[in-house]
């Protein structure tokens, strides 16, 4: 399906790309479909093709918050964390850009088609250094992390095993002498492992955006507002607010702190999804 035209560029021909000509085994050029953003502070967010919904709420709200400061998105567009960072960006009406592994002739997965799109119409890009008609083959997308790492000015894990493709993506970034962060999570969960094995061999703790922005773009933080968290128009609706911003998750919890019946706070909760106040992560979880 026909995303947009094909261009063609040498690395040094845009300010965004030219930083890739200090890499290992730099790309001899790169192909692109929509607008190369101009350098800004980048950050590579990458992670599990299989997040747990706790993976997916902090990839979300990381690359949310990082994009309504101008900082630009950058993933591999696959399942899982890939499309969740690019998503968040889009929603929060910032840039972000795809390195894919194959030639742009077609999108991987096709799945992610309609994203691709949107990432291309909304300002941003998809690149590849493989040529239109290339297919990729395995060993493709290990090399296609160099890139990842290679534009940003640091990669954040959010979600991933110990054994996760995704360690290759902070093995190039550490050669390449990138900042490389990570989201803790539960040491139950085998999801969460090689985000906290990386801290514990490491990496910089990413609790909040603004560990990440003190780094690639501190400027930012002296002319940022205060967020203003979400209130609810009826005393239900406000409980649920407060119970989702001290921590609870689960609809069963939240229907515990509500202290209303199961019919009233469906209708409060179907109400603050329909208002943008609340999403649904799915499995009957929650989050602002």
């Amino acid at each position: 399906m026909y995303i947009g035209k094909i261009n063609r560029h040498n690395i040094v021909d845009t300010f965004f790309t030219s930083v890739l000509q200090h890499i290992d085994s730099p790309p001899e050029a790169l192909y692109s479909i929509g607008t190369i953003p101009p350098r800004a502070p980048s950050i590579a967010i990458v992670g599990s093709r299989r997040p747990t919904p706790y993976g997916l709420e902090v990839t979300r709200m990381f690359a949310k918050a990082l994009a309504e400061r101008g900082v630009t998105i950058i993933s591999g567009l696959a399942l899982g964390v890939d499309a969740a960072a690019h998503q968040a960006a889009l929603e929060a009406g910032g840039t972000t850009v795809a390195v894919m592994a194959n030639g742009l002739h077609r999108i991987y997965p096709a799945s992610h088609t309609g994203l691709a799109r949107s990432i291309v119409q909304k300002g941003g890009a998809l690149l590849s250094e493989k040529p239109p008609g290339e297919e990729a083959r395995r060993y493709d997308f290990l090399a296609r992390n160099r890139l990842i790492s290679g534009l940003a000015d640091a990669v954040l894990v959010t979600e991933a095993t110990d054994k996760s493709g995704t360690l290759s993506t902070v093995a190039h970034a550490l050669a390449q002498n990138k900042d490389v962060f990570a989201v803790p999570g539960p040491i139950t969960s085998l999801l969460s492992a090689g985000a906290n094995r990386l801290l514990q061999q490491g990496a910089q703790v990413a609790m909040t955006p603004e560990d990440i922005l003190s780094i690639i773009a501190p400027e930012t933080l002296h002319t940022a507002t205060q967020t203003v968290l979400p209130l609810g128009d009826t005393p239900l609706e406000t409980r649920i607010i407060t119970a989702l911003q001290q921590g609870s998750r689960t609809g069963e919890e939240l229907h515990a702190i509500s202290q209303a019946n199961a019919s009233e706070f469906a209708q409060a909760l179907t109400m603050l999804e329909l208002k943008g106040s609340v999403k649904a992560l799915g499995a009957n979880r929650w989050s602002l």
